[in-house]
């Protein structure tokens, strides 16, 4: 497949593209959508010959798939990331914010402070809060367009009703791909208030060269007895509407607590998420995968250019993910004013940064998984929108 080729997601009731009108106030005829953290490609031959199968099949009963299943998952993590995984440490949920409030409903309790490093993925905090648990916002610095943690003001923070620490890498919205040191840095942080250590690693397979994403577990295994990893195939091949991701618990007490929930709750994965996981896991997907990569790539360079081009707007160096961030602080306008331009006058629904909480709020963020076309059309308002600052 070309990536290149432009396919009309408008009447499917895509998220992305039919409800930027009804959300954003952006037309769905002429407006581009750059919100909703999917892309707008194919999903790789493999995963849809798979399908094509099970709908030539024509019998959708219940599936014993598990070690097929188990087993893509635990190779495409040996050869890609350098991670054993065992096969028992692997529950599957309904996509991995489903994850996150699994693990939230089964690790702490009404009332417990969870952990963000601030700006971070919107929907953690809507989970947090919707558990009656308390979000704790440890604001990240932004070091001249790059973000860092500082864990001498995050020591100062706590005060023992925080029960766990949710970390998102490779970072959304920022992009940065957290090094050695970090990891390690976050790891000593969790073992020093006694934090279970959340870490959601959904892109961790779109990492651009020149950055290399360790996983939680190989940075520091001397906190497996209280680490809780995220994987999932959705980001990776565009099957998020399958809603299947991957809770990895290495530690086998906390495995246990985690399964007895599972059961309790009587949550099983549905056998099209796990087949098409199968199916993406493979060699054909990988160099799919791989040219993924060296597309978007393009597509963060032509993007940033133009962004560097308009005075006041820097967008932050992308180390991973297809999901741009951009500061406007340097036009003097407020949020309203930025927002506006971007949404009425170029027609280009996007994420707020607000909604990422504290260190968001002079931020939009802009989705680069979409054919180039709409890439170079959406750049080119960008600068019409923003014209009288050139």
């Amino acid at each position: 497949m070309s990536f290149d080729d432009l396919i009309n997601r408008h009447g499917t009731h895509c998220a992305k593209w039919d409800m930027m009108e009804q959300v954003y106030g952006v037309p769905t005829n002429d407006g581009i959508a750059m919100w909703v953290a999917d892309t707008d490609y194919r999903a790789p031959a493999p995963v849809l010959n798979k399908m094509r199968e099970m709908v030539d099949h024509g019998v959708f009963g219940y599936v014993n798939l598990d070690q097929p299943y188990k087993d893509a998952i635990r190779w495409w993590m040996r050869t890609r990331h350098d991670w054993v995984v065992d096969a028992d440490a692997i529950f599957t949920t309904t996509g991995l914010v489903n994850g996150v409030g699994m693990c939230l409903d089964t690790f702490t309790q009404p009332g417990d402070g969870i952990v963000l490093f601030t700006p971070v993925y919107h929907a953690f905090a809507k989970v947090i809060r919707n558990a009656g648990r308390e979000v704790v916002e440890c604001q990240m610095v932004n070091n001249d367009g790059r973000y860092e943690m500082d864990f001498e003001a995050y020591d100062e923070q706590m005060t023992g009703k925080e029960k766990m620490v949710i970390l998102c890498s490779p970072h959304n919205p920022g992009g940065r791909v957290w090094t050695q040191a970090e990891l390690q840095a976050v790891a000593d942080f969790a073992k020093r208030h006694d934090l279970l250590l959340l870490s959601d690693e959904i892109h961790h397979d779109l990492v651009y060269p020149g950055h290399t994403h360790i996983p939680m577990q190989n940075a520091a295994p001397e906190i497996t007895d209280r680490l809780l990893m995220l994987t999932a195939p959705s980001k990776t091949f565009n099957i998020a509407g399958l809603h299947t991701g991957q809770v990895i618990i290495p530690d086998p007490e906390l495995r246990g607590q985690f399964a007895k929930r599972m059961l309790a709750l009587s949550l099983a994965p549905n056998s099209v998420g796990q087949f098409a996981t199968a199916a993406a896991y493979s060699a054909e997907g990988a160099a799919w995968v791989d040219d993924q990569i060296s597309y978007i790539d393009e597509n963060r360079k032509v993007f940033d250019a133009a962004i560097a081009g308009i005075p006041g707007l820097r967008s932050m160096p992308l180390e991973a993910t297809y999901l741009a961030w951009v500061d406007f602080s340097g036009t003097g306008m407020d949020r309203a004013e930025f927002t506006n331009r971007v949404e009425q006058t170029a027609k280009i629904a996007v994420n707020h940064g607000t909604t990422f909480g504290s260190g968001g709020e002079q931020f939009l963020r802009f989705n680069l998984g979409t054919q180039r076309a709409r890439i170079e059309e959406a750049c080119d308002r960008l600068k019409d929108a923003f014209s009288d600052l050139q």
